[in-house]
Order: structure tokens, then sequence, then C-alpha cells
């Protein structure tokens, strides 16, 4: 589904000292599975994320999806892989504070407003939220509870790819291991990629890519 060629990214190009986010990355992901993407803070693990899912553009190199180019896709062509194929789970949960945790969740969807709300009602419970606190507006919230809103949210649309920036930073251990059960299962028919630096929540992930310095230092792939 995804392959990166010489995936390169460069922050402060006009500058004498250019800081290297990526360098030369080439790695191959699978179609469907759980995969799990680790380093250090500041390695380069969020903004392959960006790249990869059109937000930000490449210095240099190419990233493949389905076989096309995302170098040179048109603004609206970025939009609807964002609207219809991709979903984002990321550090801040970028929730709008006069709505409700469930109006959050469907905010994008693309699905009637009625089939919208019973299918967002159903993720949250999934996921750990109360069916009590399904109205409650962010500011009522937990960080916890705000991070499963962003989690449904991103599923609503049933993306082919889910990109999630640290989904259980602001959970506590039980919660982070629903809320992985629940992407791991997600991942049986879609490709899920978790950001994160808890090697502890992504043990059993189907591939594992490790960054370090904006390089990729090892790919592990289960039972290979």
């Amino acid at each position: 589904m995804f392959e990166l060629k010489d995936a390169t990214m460069i922050y402060d190009m006009d500058k004498e000292e250019k800081v290297y986010a990526m360098k030369s990355m080439n790695v191959t992901f699978p179609d469907k599975g759980l995969v799990g993407i680790i380093g250090p803070s500041g390695s380069g693990k969020s903004t392959l994320m960006y790249t990869m899912s059109t937000l930000k553009k490449l210095t240099s190199g190419d990233v493949i999806y389905n076989g096309k180019s995302l170098s040179n896709v048109t603004e609206g062509d970025k939009q609807h892989l964002r609207r219809y194929e991709f979903g984002f789970v990321f550090q801040r949960h970028y929730l709008i504070n006069y709505m409700t945790a469930l109006d959050n969740a469907t905010i994008a969807s693309t699905i009637p407003v009625s089939e919208a709300k019973k299918k967002a009602e159903k993720l949250l419970l999934e996921i750990g939220l109360k069916k009590s606190e399904l109205n409650h507006r962010p500011t009522k919230l937990s960080g916890g509870q705000r991070q499963r809103v962003a989690i449904a949210r991103a599923m609503m649309n049933d993306p082919k790819v889910l990109f999630a920036d640290e989904p259980t930073a602001s959970l506590d251990h039980e919660n982070a291991f629903l809320v992985m059960e629940r992407l791991k299962e997600y991942a049986k028919d879609r490709l899920v990629l978790v950001i994160t630096h808890d090697t502890s929540i992504i043990s059993d992930a189907d591939m594992i890519v490790k960054i370090w310095d904006g390089s990729i230092s090892e790919v592990s792939v289960k039972g290979a």
C-alpha cells in the first residue's frame, strides 16, 4: 500500500545548518496490519506520518500509495484521500469545545447524521467512554476521554489507513490496553500505523519500524 523511496525531509533549507527530519528513508508497508513506529523525541516519527498522509511534502524522494506517487497530486486529491481513505489521531485532540463528545466524533462523517450518531455511539462505547459521557463537552472530559473521542472520530469513515500519533499517551494502563485492542481489531482489515515511545503497546505488532535521528535503524516483521 505504502512505499517510501529515499524519502527526505529537510527543515531550515535556507540556513547554513540544515535540519534533517527524515534522511533517505526506504521502507514498504503492508496493505493491512498493525505497524508500530518507535523512536525518541525528535527522531522523525511524526514527520514520517505527516509526509505519508500528504499533510507535508517531502524535500526529495517519494511516497508511493497504491502504486501512485503522492509527490505531485493535486490539493483536491489530497483532500479526498484525507477525508475518505485516511484517518488521524493526533497527540492533541483538536476537539470543538462547544460540541458534545458524540457530535465531535461525527463532525467529519460522510454518512447521514442519524446513521453517524449510531455508529459514533457504538465506537465510543467500545473504546471506553460511558453512555452518560456522550453528551459531555470536551471541557467536562478528562484528557483520556477526549483522546477516545478523537480515536472514534478517526474511525468514523472506515479509513483504509489510520495514522495514530501517541494514541495512548494520556490514558492509564487499563484504558490504553482497551484502545490498543480496538486498534488491533481494526488492523485486521486495514493498515494502522501507531507512533509511540511506549514499546509495550506494540509488543505484538505485525511490523515495527525503529527510527533514530531521522533514519530507519531497524525494521522487524512478525513471523519473519
